[in-house]
């Protein structure tokens, strides 16, 4: 019984292995015959010969409108346009940066205080300064990313206070790790202090993070 049931273990682990690449194989094998065939149908209703209609010449025809489809879009005012439309709108946008893992790696990773009792994973992307009336408050905003699980690239901007971040000197790539449901975990996490908080001020607000810490000052990287 006990070897049966290894060889039909064997079996299932070789069929979750080739699963996703027939299905990857059949779907790329679908969509290149659709668009040979349409593609085809298109240049014979242009009168193209049937002898000068060779194999995958259908598939180029495709390729051709698609890239110039999107070149048409970025560089004309037209996909302006379109990137006012709600939701598909933001594939049309032809201003401003998309996040990715390669600017996550980029970034300085932190955690804010999601609520009293919650901390949050993130990474700081900028401070603002506050201003009441003419005078400066006394307290500056931090922008951070705050990334939806598992895509990372996609998430929320929060504006929190300054007080409310602490960041870390992990790399991202600890923090990632640790959002993709703990696949590895680093050793422990490294607290930095802000480049103007003095020690007292970085312990008294480490105790909102649940840390009852003793630590020097360092001048740490930007």
């Amino acid at each position: 019984m006990r070897f049966t049931r290894r060889q039909i273990g064997y079996l299932f682990f070789g069929f979750i292995f080739w699963l996703p690449i027939g299905l990857l194989i059949f779907v790329g094998e679908y969509i290149f015959n659709t668009l040979e065939h349409t593609g085809k149908d298109v240049l014979s209703f242009s009168h193209v010969p049937e002898r000068f209609l060779y194999t995958g010449l259908g598939a180029v025809l495709w390729v051709l409108i698609f890239y110039f489809t999107g070149l048409l879009f970025k560089r004309t005012n037209i996909g302006t346009y379109f990137s006012n439309i709600p939701i598909i709108g933001v594939f049309f946008r032809t201003g401003g940066e998309t996040m990715t893992i390669d600017r996550l790696a980029n970034l300085a990773p932190c955690l804010f205080l999601l609520s009293p009792t919650c901390l949050g994973y993130a990474w700081i992307l900028s401070q603002e300064k506050v201003k009441l009336g003419d005078k400066n408050a006394g307290f500056n905003l931090v922008d951070v990313y705050y990334p939806n699980v598992p895509t990372i690239i996609t998430g929320q901007v929060f504006s929190v206070r300054k007080q409310t971040v602490m960041r870390l000197g992990n790399p991202s790539r600890d923090i990632i790790d640790i959002l993709l449901y703990g696949l590895r975990k680093p050793d422990n996490l490294k607290y930095l202090p802000w480049e103007d908080e003095t020690e007292e001020q970085f312990e008294e607000r480490a105790e909102r993070f649940g840390l009852l810490i003793t630590t020097t000052l360092e001048n740490p990287r930007q």
